[in-house]
Order: structure tokens, then sequence, then C-alpha cells
């Protein structure tokens, strides 16, 4: 019987660790007592101060956040979050506006959710998030985790991109996920749909804008000419198109420079 009760606390300890953050308690509670019968653990949060102090104390695997929040609101909080770390966001509201479903993802949230939802979509997009964060980066086995392409390289280990001039070239999340996807797949058409399940492990609801958006932005940071692309095309009616050759490889260990 002891040894059953060990098993047990050791199948708890390896369930991840959801956080959710929403003002409303019956919504709190109602999302708390699904993901735990879905084999996770949850803790909850009224607010940015109570969201902080349960993350100083402990390991959080995903945090689902409200962005209608009193005082600090969702979207401060979520640059807050990409600020400290990587750990994954999704992002719940009860806006529909396109404008602000697109400010949530460039605040570096990984997925959008708009109120009301479904408890199965809901736990639907946290699986896929998890298993999008478990593959990214650090991957045992022959995964490549260094790409060079046109002079730029980017390495996946360390969320880095460098440019021809070995600059370091900042990326959000969202343009990190997105070049990741685009340099694993070189030289084929993929459509937005395609795009946002790659980048952002979405299911079936999918945003399209989203990945129109952080193409426009991968092209200024790496286009000599963002209105005329040579590394990122767009193909009319089909999606977009990455140009170049990929040489991959795997990163040195540790701080090694790079040559």
């Amino acid at each position: 019987m002891r040894h059953a009760t060990l098993e047990s606390r050791a199948a708890l300890t390896r369930s991840p660790h959801i956080l959710v953050v929403d003002d409303d308690k019956e919504i709190r509670s109602l999302v708390s007592k699904m993901l735990v019968q879905n084999g996770f653990r949850t803790s909850s949060a009224a607010d940015g101060r109570q969201m902080q102090q349960v993350m100083s104390v402990g390991r959080i695997d995903l945090v689902v956040l409200d962005l209608m929040l009193p005082g600090e609101n969702g979207l401060s909080l979520c640059r807050k979050l990409r600020a400290q770390g990587d750990v994954p966001i999704l992002m719940l509201t009860a806006m529909g506006e396109e404008t602000d479903r697109i400010v949530g993802l460039e605040m570096g949230a990984d997925d959008y959710l708009s109120k009301p939802f479904s408890a199965r979509e809901l736990l639907a997009r946290i699986r896929a998030i998890l298993r999008r964060a478990s593959a990214l980066p650090g991957v045992a086995g022959e995964r490549p985790s260094v790409f060079r392409f046109a002079g730029w390289e980017l390495d996946a280990r360390r969320r880095e991109l460098r440019s021809p001039e070995k600059a370091l070239v900042p990326l959000s999340s969202g343009e990190f996920e997105l070049l990741l996807a685009f340099v694993e797949h070189p030289h084929c058409v993929l459509t937005r749909d395609q795009l946002l399940d790659l980048a952002r492990g979405r299911g079936a609801a999918v945003f399209d804008r989203a990945i129109d958006v952080q193409v426009m932005r991968l092209r200024r940071k790496m286009e000599a000419d963002p209105v005329h692309p040579t590394l990122i095309k767009t193909v009319r009616n089909g999606g977009y198109l990455f140009t170049a050759d990929i040489d991959s490889g795997t990163a040195p260990a540790g701080g090694e420079e790079r040559p």
C-alpha cells in the first residue's frame, strides 16, 4: 500500500503545474477543477501580486492569464513574465477584436483564447503549448540546434539570432518560433494554418493575422528591403516560402565563443 502511495506521489510530481490567473473566482475554480481532473497540478491567483507570490515559491509550467485584471493588467504581466523567462503563456480575454489578439501575441503570449470558451478547447490548447514547449530547445537526439543561412545564424538552444555581421538581433517569442518553423522547412510553401501549428502548436482554431504580423516584423529585422523580400517570400493564395539554403548542426557546449 505504501509502495502505491509513493508511485502516486511520483506521478503527481511529474504532472505539469498550471497557474490560473483570473479575477473571476468562479472561472478560477472551474478551470482548476477541470485541469486537476485531467492530471494537472494547479495553483490560482486573482491578480498580478498573487501571481508573483505563487511563482516565487514553485516551478510553474504554464500560465493561463486573463487580460482584464484589477491593478496591473494581463498585457503588462505578460510582458514581465516574458522578460523573466520562457514560461508558456495562454491569454484569456473577453475581447474579440483582432487588435487585442495581436497585442497579446506581440507581448509574448504563446496562444490566445476568447471568453466564453469550452473546457475541451482550453485543455487542447494547454496540451498543445506544453508539447511545443517540451520540444524547444535542448531536446535530446540528433535534432539540429543551430541553423545557418545567407550569413545569418539562428541558435535554437540559446534562442538567439545573429546577423551576417555577428550582431545579436532581438526576437520576440513569436518571432523566434516562426523563424524556427521556417528554417526547419526551407523551400517549402507553408500555409498560415501550417505555420500556426508549427510555430505555436495550435489546433483547429487559427488566427491568420498573427502570422502576417510576425512575418512583417521578421522582414523588417532581416530583409535588406522589407517591401521586396528575398528570404521570406509571399506565395499568392498559398502562404509563405523561406528561400535560403540551410546549413544545420549543433551548438557548442557551454559558453564557447562562435568562430
